[in-house]
C-alpha cells in the first residue's frame, strides 16, 4: 500500500557541481524541504558517478561543465552501465545542442541556473517520481527540432504528423496520461497512436521506440 505522502522518506539527493558555492547555496534550498535531503556532494564527473553508485539516490542534479569526467560523460556512463537514477541537468548552457545532447543521453530534466528557486524544487521532485521537465520554451524547440529529425531519417519519416508529436512526447517521458491531456486527446486515441508508432517502428513497446528515436537522433 502506498504510504500517505506525509508519511513517505524524502527523496535522496546527489549533488554534482564543480562550483562550490552554487552547490551548497542548492544543498541549503533542498534542505528547506520536508520531501528531499542531499546524502552526496559531487564536485567532479567521476566523483558524482562513485556517489550514484555507491548511494543508489532517488536523484541526481548535475551540472554539465564538470571536470574529469562533464555531465554528459556521466549521462553516458550511468546508461552504459544500466543505473537507473533519474537525472535532472541543472547548468548554465541553455542552448539547443546542450538540452539536445543532454535528453538524448537520459537526463529526465533540464533547467538553466537562472531559474527561480520553486522552479528548481517543483523540477527536482518532479524528476525525482519519475516524471519529465523542461520550461515550456526548451519544451518547445526540442519538440519543434524532433519533428524535424523525424522527417529526415529512415523509419520515422513514414509517421504521421500526430504520430511525430506524439512520439516526441514520447521522448520527453510522458505517458499516456500527460500526452492525452497535452494534446487533448482521448486517452484512448493516444492508445491507438502509441500503438501506430510500434506498429511501424516494428517494436515491441514503448522504451524500444524510444531507443530507436534516440538512435536516429544520434545520426
Amino acid at each position: 500500500m502506498t504510504q500517505p505522502l506525509s508519511e513517505q522518506p524524502p527523496a535522496r539527493v546527489v549533488l554534482a557541481d564543480d562550483h562550490p558555492l552554487y552547490r551548497e547555496g542548492l544543498a541549503g534550498l533542498l534542505g528547506t524541504t520536508e520531501d528531499l535531503r542531499v546524502v552526496g556532494q559531487a564536485s567532479t564527473g567521476r566523483q558524482a558517478v562513485a556517489l550514484v553508485t555507491e548511494l543508489d539516490p532517488e536523484l541526481l542534479v548535475l551540472d554539465l561543465d564538470m571536470p574529469d569526467l562533464d555531465g554528459l560523460g556521466v549521462l553516458q556512463h550511468l546508461a552504459d552501465h544500466q543505473i537507473g537514477t533519474p537525472v535532472l541537468v541543472l547548468t548554465m548552457y541553455g542552448h539547443d545542442d546542450a538540452v539536445f545532447e543532454a535528453m538524448k543521453a537520459g537526463a529526465r530534466g533540464y533547467l538553466v541556473k537562472t531559474a527561480p528557486p520553486d522552479r528548481v524544487l517543483d523540477a527536482a521532485r518532479a524528476v525525482a517520481r519519475g516524471d519529465a521537465v523542461l520550461s515550456a520554451e526548451l519544451a518547445q524547440r526540442l519538440a519543434a527540432w524532433f519533428t524535424t529529425l523525424q522527417q529526415r531519417h529512415g523509419p520515422l519519416s513514414h509517421l504521421t504528423p500526430r504520430e511525430r508529436e506524439v512520439l516526441a512526447l514520447m521522448v520527453q517521458g510522458r505517458d499516456n496520461t500527460a500526452i492525452a491531456r497535452h494534446l487533448g486527446l482521448s486517452p484512448k486515441t493516444v492508445r491507438n497512436v502509441v500503438s501506430a508508432i510500434l506498429t511501424k517502428l516494428q517494436v515491441t513497446d514503448r522504451s524500444a521506440a524510444i531507443a530507436k528515436a534516440r538512435a536516429a537522433g544520434a545520426r
